[in-house]
């Protein structure tokens, strides 16, 4: 019985193999694809995130949109060209983008609100995380990029 469940598993693994195998060969035909666009950028694919609470791991998310910046601007989010050209401007620095100057006055209430960028930034995997303290200092930080 071991003789026999032994090559069955054995016949297993070399057909998931052979399925790995096959999976990993698909994307190599993406980056070449990507090579050609007319941006000359590596991708660029984003998920941001806006939600109430002290840090992302335990807020609760209010919205969420897609932003992709190998071309114009796509995604769901309502301005992604806007978007996709304040982060050109700040070289992909997001911090640039969320801890910009204001002279705009907001109240010292505490109501943390946290934004998250995740995804690829030309070639860059990104994982930002940002929290504000409160909703009127999230829109003189935001800019477009985080204006949905």
């Amino acid at each position: 019985m071991r003789y026999i469940s032994g090559g069955i598993a054995l016949g297993a693994t070399l057909a998931l193999g052979g399925l790995a195998t096959a999976a990993t060969a698909a994307p190599e035909a993406t980056p070449s694809a990507a090579a050609t666009t007319a941006s000359g950028y590596a991708p660029s694919e984003l998920v941001l995130t806006i939600g109430y609470g002290d840090n992302a791991a335990d807020a609760s998310i209010q919205r969420a949109v897609t932003l992709g910046c190998s071309s114009t601007g796509v995604g769901s989010h309502p301005d992604a060209p806007g978007a996709c050209d304040q982060l050109r401007a700040v070289g992909g620095k997001f911090d640039k983008v969320t801890k910009a100057p204001s002279n705009r006055a907001c109240t010292k209430e505490w109501n943390p609100i946290v934004v998250t960028a995740q995804g690829v930034w030309e070639g860059r995997r990104v994982n930002y995380e940002h929290t504000f303290a409160n909703p009127c200092a999230l829109t003189v930080g935001q800019g477009q990029v985080f204006n949905f």
